[in-house]
């Protein structure tokens, strides 16, 4: 069994949990490798004994059977630009606080070696978005997808910017808003969602556009098929906006056309028996919760 391990270096109490998690990986007789900054910020072979570690530049292949994400989705969503297009199963341990991806519970840390060894799980698909454009993009260089969302917004002005769209070469609208999102069906539960878009089982085959604080206020959020390409272009009073992918940003120039669609490869998201979709929607948004039941 291969394992990597990766988390952000503000989560200074998941020490006590990944030494848990290392233990039940002995008992499996594991390799384990750490993502290198983690692994200097947990203390290193004084706090954790000797490992190998990994970086965006190597140390990781398809032969690894789990990565482990200590944190919240905002951490999951950083490790894809690891894994990218290797297939590792991925599985998320929540040291956060809502977590839609990363669902266990720190406490229950030894769950993620037993119930994987066990066979209480399967593996889902989930679609990426990747964006494409003619002119060079420095701050994403050769990680250009997003798991979540891409989003254009507003920048250094608290004026609307509009954003002219067309799918698969017709024109849609040009929405005259704060920004606009296009999510997954796994980002459909993050920024879309706060914005008043649907939430989206991770298999449908399909997107949303999601306006940002619209002007014009008959816009409401789209589902399309995820086959669509999506092409955008925005004005506005400032000469630049905001691209997002997932949480990493980029200024572009207003004017610039920017391509929008679904990437080439999936990440797998390890879904346990235990810890389904359907009842992290009943947790975390607290679906049936009402003094009446």
């Amino acid at each position: 069994m291969k394992v990597a391990i990766y988390g952000q270096e503000y989560q200074e109490t998941a020490l006590e949990y990944i030494l848990e998690l290392l233990e039940e990986l002995q008992k499996e007789r594991a390799v384990v490798r750490f993502e290198s900054q983690f692994y200097d910020f947990l203390g290193g072979a004084s706090a954790l004994g000797n490992y190998e570690t990994f970086t965006h530049e190597g140390g990781l292949d398809n032969t690894f059977d789990l990565f482990v994400s200590f944190g919240g989705d905002g951490t999951i969503l950083r490790a894809i630009t690891y894994i990218r297009d290797l297939g590792i199963p991925i599985v998320g341990v929540n040291t956060g606080r809502l977590g839609f991806l990363s669902t266990f519970k720190k406490e229950e840390v030894r769950r993620v070696v037993t119930e994987f060894n066990a066979g209480a799980y399967e593996l889902v698909e989930r679609s990426l978005l990747a964006v494409y454009s003619d002119f060079e993009i420095p701050e994403f260089g050769n990680m250009n997808f997003a798991l979540n969302e891409v989003s254009v917004s507003r920048k250094d002005t608290t004026s609307m910017i509009t954003i002219e769209t067309h799918l698969n070469g017709e024109y849609l609208t040009s929405y005259w808003a704060d920004g606009l999102i296009v999510a997954t069906p796994t980002g459909s539960t993050g920024y879309s969602l706060s914005c008043g878009g649907p939430v989206i089982t991770p298999t449908a085959q399909s997107l949303v556009i999601t306006p940002i604080a619209p002007h014009n206020l008959n816009a409401r959020p789209l589902v399309i098929s995820d086959d669509t390409e999506i092409r955008l272009r925005v004005s506005g009073r400032e000469e630049h906006h905001l691209l997002s992918l997932d949480s990493r940003l980029a200024t572009i120039e207003n004017g610039k056309e920017l391509t929008i669609k679904k990437a080439d490869f999936k990440i797998r998201m390890v879904e346990y028996t235990s810890e389904s979709f359907l009842k992290t929607l009943r947790n975390k948004l607290l679906w049936g919760e009402d003094r009446r039941n």
